[in-house]
Order: C-alpha cells, then sequence, then structure tokens
C-alpha cells in the first residue's frame, strides 16, 4: 500500500474527543514501553497510558509475594508492612510459572490502603494482565522467576527503581549480593509430574520469545518464497 496519511488527505474529524490529531495526543507517551536491568535482563513490559503518571518515575521499597498463594492470603492483611511508595512484587507467574502466564499482574492494591484512599501502586510480576486493566503494573518480566530469572532474587525490603523515561526497572543491590543469592536459589517444585501441563512447563519459552513451544520454533532457515507455500 502507498501512504496511509495520502488516503487521509482533506479528510474531516468531527470530533477530536474522538480521534485526536497527531499534534494533540491524548498522551503524549502511550501505547507500551519495554524496560530493561538487573530485574529484567531480557525485558518487561509497561502500559503508561494506563499508569499513574506520578509512577512512572518511581524508587521504593519491596513487598514480595513468592508465589500467588501467597498473595492472594496476604495481600489484605490488615498488617501488612506496606505503604503508598511500596513496590509490590509477585514471583511465579510467567510461562513456566502457576503455569501459564496468568492475567494476574495488576496485583489488588492491599485493603488497608485502599481505605486510606490509594489507588494506585507499583506492582512487579512475571504475569500479565488483561488489556483493559489498569495501573502502573509491570508485567512480563523476562527471565520469569521460575526459570531462574533475577526476579526470583529480590526480596522484600530491597528498594526498587522504576523509570519509564529511562526504560529501566533495577534492585538496587550489588551483582555480588545478587550472586550470593542466587547460590542459595532453590527453586518451587512442578506443579506437574505429566501430561501436557508438564510437557509445556518443560519447553515453553520466556515471555520475550513469545510464550511458544521450543519444538514448534521454526528449524527452516530457507527464505519464503511464493513458489516455497
Amino acid at each position: 500500500g502507498g501512504d496511509i496519511l495520502a488516503y487521509a488527505e482533506g479528510a474531516e474529524c468531527y470530533n477530536e474527543d474522538v480521534i485526536r490529531p497527531l499534534d494533540n495526543p491524548l498522551r503524549p507517551a502511550a501505547g507500551l514501553k519495554v524496560l530493561r536491568g538487573n530485574i529484567a535482563p531480557n525485558g518487561a513490559i509497561v502500559k503508561p497510558s494506563a499508569a499513574t503518571d506520578a509512577l512512572l518515575e518511581h524508587e521504593g521499597e519491596a513487598y514480595v509475594f513468592e508465589n500467588i498463594e501467597d498473595m492472594k492470603a496476604n495481600i489484605d492483611r490488615e498488617d501488612l508492612p506496606v505503604t503508598a511508595d511500596t513496590v509490590l512484587v509477585l514471583k511465579g507467574c510467567g510461562p513456566k510459572g502457576y503455569p501459564g502466564m496468568p492475567e494476574v499482574g495488576n496485583m489488588p492494591i492491599p485493603a488497608r490502603l485502599v481505605k486510606e484512599g490509594v489507588r494506585d501502586m507499583v506492582r512487579v510480576s512475571d504475569a500479565r494482565m488483561s488489556g483493559t486493566a489498569y495501573g502502573t503494573v509491570i508485567l512480563h518480566v523476562s527471565p520469569e522467576s521460575n526459570a531462574g530469572g533475577n526476579l526470583g532474587l529480590v526480596q522484600t525490603g530491597d528498594r526498587i527503581r522504576l523509570s519509564v523515561g529511562q526504560g529501566t526497572l533495577d534492585v538496587l543491590v550489588s551483582d555480588e549480593v545478587l550472586a550470593e543469592r542466587r547460590a542459595a536459589w532453590v527453586p518451587e517444585p512442578p506443579r506437574y509430574d505429566r501430561g501436557y501441563a508438564k510437557l509445556y512447563t518443560e519447553t515453553v519459552l520466556q515471555a520475550d520469545k513469545g510464550a511458544d513451544l521450543d519444538f514448534l520454533v521454526g528449524k527452516d532457515t530457507r527464505p519464503v518464497t511464493r513458489e516455497s507455500h
């Protein structure tokens, strides 16, 4: 096809609240943003248009949920030691975790903070969330915790720094500390020991590779031509 703008030449917009001009976008930094850092060496995703602007540059202490059961059992505890500045971290929910990379990345705001009027917090996980969900939610952390990613080494009390402007996500501990934690890290036992779920868990690739199964990835390196179809 030709230049898409050529097709729109002379078109009239009757309501710019519905279709915004390029020089007056609804938000200047929307869409998706890839973040990288020592938590997500292979990348993580944030949706700036769904986030709170004031949280796009943020540093705070982590509160870690080791798995989905931990999160569900404790998120609404009245004595949960969190503030509005806390960074909630959820492990074990990537492609291999849970398993299947479920839509649980937009963790609920802790009940005690909701009562105080808090409506958004930075949340970090290897999970997904619905495309219609909102919040300052960092998703698809790769490698995931169940695959030995650094997300699995983050501990409650670590400081996490997020800069959407710079495209970075880091836990503020040294490489030496991460190496010590890695040496002591023990993966969670698999949830399934047979059948498709076991096959899936053993062969699924990471989020940055599309969570495909490794044996389905094409091996033919010949260029695709009309004659080859």
